[in-house]
């Protein structure tokens, strides 16, 4: 597994335990209670003390389960559906029918590679506009079967090459938003990683969008942000606390609606147990919604998003 700097000093303690556990037989009893507790204590510290920035690394952790992860754990009888019907199929998003808790839903998210061959085919979580396309295809496809749709956001953003920007990206996220918004059924979406930009959003135009505690979500990366405002990215961890980058900062504004807590230490640590969390929340939203009509749950979610970003103006002095 891989190791934050942050997380350096508990990992060493927890390498030490591990060790002392594998000689049980020679080990004072009272030695390992005493350190279990310590590295009890330190996880305790380091986790509930964490900065943005400390946030935005948990949120790009490479062991950090993907969207593939969470429907191997919560789905059943997944059929993965390909291709645009235009271009080709983007593997940095997947998408397709299962069976969710007993509902059959449609289910679309990125998708990041672990290793490097695999990183690459994903385009690193990066779609092309053939993969919004795509996930426009999937979302009418739920529409017309009246199937719930479930989203799970992790990007750092669209990928903004050449070739992807003379293929129509912006217009492709434009007509995947428009899908979203006017979709007669329910939509769930989960940040599970990172949220960035409208790569993200494109995916996010939902009923309800729930966010795991160490997930983040931005219209920027705190590079870029830092890149354009100080001319300066490595001041990311400055740009992480001004653009309030974090689930619980994202509730406060009204972003998301709920912020899922991960097991200790970190989703990473726990693939069953983040999965299991993130299950119980979908479905508790999701038989909230489902009762709604088709008209309702359109006029909720243009109303949802119609609200943000409002605020009051003072009297001028």
């Amino acid at each position: 597994m891989a190791v934050l700097e942050f997380e350096r000093p508990l990992r060493e303690l927890e390498e030490n335990l591990s060790r002392l556990r594998n000689a049980a037989e020679a080990v004072d009893p009272g030695e390992l209670e005493a350190l279990e507790a310590k590295a009890r204590a330190l996880r305790a510290q380091l986790y509930g003390d964490l900065g943005a920035w400390d946030k935005v690394q948990l949120s790009r952790h490479p062991d950090r389960p993907y969207t593939l992860d969470y429907l191997q754990r919560l789905t059943e009888d997944f059929v993965e559906l390909h291709g645009d019907r235009l271009y080709s199929d983007d593997h940095a998003i997947v998408g397709g029918l299962a069976r969710f808790r007993g509902r059959s839903v449609m289910v679309v998210g990125h998708q990041k590679g672990r290793g490097v061959k695999d990183a690459m085919h994903r385009n690193f979580g990066m779609p092309h506009p053939e993969g919004y396309r795509k996930s426009r295809r999937l979302m009418e496809l739920a529409g017309r079967f009246g199937r719930p749709v479930l989203t799970f956001i992790d990007t750092p953003g669209a990928y903004p090459g050449l070739g992807a920007e003379e293929r129509g990206q912006s217009e492709a996220i434009g007509q995947a938003l428009a899908t979203m918004a006017t979709l007669p059924v329910p939509i769930i979406a989960v940040v599970i990683g990172e949220g960035g930009s409208g790569g993200a959003l494109a995916l996010g135009l939902a009923n309800r969008v729930l966010m795991l505690e160490y997930a983040t979500y931005s219209v920027i990366s705190p590079e870029g942000c830092a890149s354009i405002l100080w001319k300066d990215g490595s001041r990311a961890a400055d740009a992480a606390v001004a653009l309030r980058i974090t689930a619980e900062a994202q509730r406060h504004f009204g972003i998301v609606d709920e912020v899922i807590a991960e097991p200790e230490g970190g989703a990473h640590r726990d693939h069953d147990d983040a999965a299991l969390r993130v299950g119980d929340a979908l479905e508790r939203h999701l038989r909230a919604l489902e009762s709604r009509r088709p008209e309702n749950l359109c006029h909720e979610r243009y109303e949802r998003f119609r609200k943000l970003g409002r605020y009051t103006a003072g009297d001028p002095e």
